[in-house]
């Protein structure tokens, strides 16, 4: 089964160190779901840019759930603004990210009582070896250079500077965002010319949540 750009990511919020999907990547998750679901849609046509603001496409909207979902938040005869569109109902875009992945078994979800009070759904992952895959093929290709880097197929890019720009530790520490900076540029300046706007109203509000607490 091909995975959607937004699924990708969930599965690469996954620490490997811990043996879990990080409390700590909460504030930026559903945010960079909603940023990559847009960045899917634009990258098969299904929206476009005019202007610097985003449209529908005519036409039939995706199969996948989630992916319809967005599409359909953006108006067919209205162009909008990314930030928004990232905004919008972020709160919201994890958990039918994650119900898919369960319904394919990738993940398992078991409800359970922090403290024994607080209701809290516990996220594993069934089978590590595929995200492993993906996690070091990333981090391969980057950390190896910006040469390396500009080589990357676009979505792959996409990935990458999503999960830099949301600070994902689990796919690349601080130190080696900063130890690289020349690849991450050369990705960020591919991911900008093909997406105009979308990676820095991921960043405005990763940001925003950051500041207020937001998840």
């Amino acid at each position: 089964m091909t995975q959607t750009l937004a699924q990708r990511l969930f599965l690469l919020c996954y620490s490997f160190d811990k043996g879990k999907f990080e409390l700590a990547d909460h504030n930026g998750r559903g945010a960079v779901l909603r940023a990559a679901a847009l960045a899917e849609l634009t990258l098969d046509g299904k929206l476009t840019t005019v202007s610097g603001k985003i449209v529908r496409s005519p036409g039939q909207p995706p199969s996948d759930p989630f992916l319809a979902d967005v599409w359909n938040d953006v108006p067919p005869d209205k162009p909008r603004r990314w930030l928004p569109l990232v905004h919008h109902k972020a709160h919201t875009a994890q958990e039918p990210v994650r119900d898919q992945l369960a319904a394919t078994g990738t993940i398992t979800v078991r409800r359970h009582k922090r403290l024994g009070v607080l209701p809290v759904d516990r996220v594993t992952l069934d089978d590590t070896g595929p995200v492993v895959a993906l996690r070091d093929e990333l981090r391969d290709t980057v950390l190896s250079g910006a040469d390396r880097a500009a080589r990357l197929p676009l979505p792959d890019a996409v990935t990458a500077v999503f999960a830099a720009e949301v600070e994902m530790n689990s796919v690349f520490t601080r130190t080696e965002r900063r130890a690289h900076k020349e690849a991450f540029t050369t990705l960020t300046a591919r991911v900008d010319d093909a997406l105009p706007g979308l990676r820095k109203a991921l960043h405005d509000t990763y940001l925003s949540n950051q500041v207020t607490g937001g998840g």
